[in-house]
């Protein structure tokens, strides 16, 4: 089956209250795909964090979009370009973003898509909560702006 051109990957743990941020934010992006057909240009993928095999996840894409959840933003949202940058941490069972392209240039030897990361504003992430009122907002808003963003990048010029 041929690839869209964009590759949403929303990430995080539905059992840690808004760290649930990603997942449910791809199943409302699946609904509304389902409703507008001219949506259909996006792939999705979910996990539980990312991971170095998710650069290989992101070959063939024009461009993809990070979705996390995140704490102390003013604002529902941010969205940013990324950049490819190294992660020395000791571990490579749990990377961000930049990393993740890092691995990705590393590994095919040319630049990543175009990818940036939609930051959700939430604030409560234990084990057993749920989605705080915050996040369900802020989740909304940014399924509203993302909806748009996508509509714009198939929109013929």
């Amino acid at each position: 089956m041929p690839k869209k051109p964009v590759l949403v990957i929303g990430y995080g743990n539905p059992s840690r209250g808004d760290d649930a941020i990603g997942p449910l934010f791809l199943e409302r992006l699946e609904t509304l795909r389902i409703r507008d057909r001219d949506l259909d240009c996006f792939d999705t993928l979910t996990d539980f964090q990312l991971q170095v095999e998710h650069a290989m996840d992101m070959h063939g894409y024009e461009q993809v979009i990070f979705v996390d959840a995140a704490v102390n933003l003013d604002r529902p949202f941010r969205f940013e370009l990324l950049h490819a940058a190294r992660d020395d941490s000791f571990t490579t069972h749990a990377l961000n973003p930049a990393a993740v392209l890092s691995v990705y240039e590393g590994f095919y030897g040319n630049p990543p898509p175009e990818s940036c990361l939609l930051s959700i504003r939430g604030e409560r992430f234990d084990l057993g909560e749920e989605l705080t009122e915050t996040a369900k907002k802020s989740l909304d808003d940014a399924l509203g702006f993302l909806a748009a963003h996508l509509m714009q990048s198939i929109s013929p010029v």
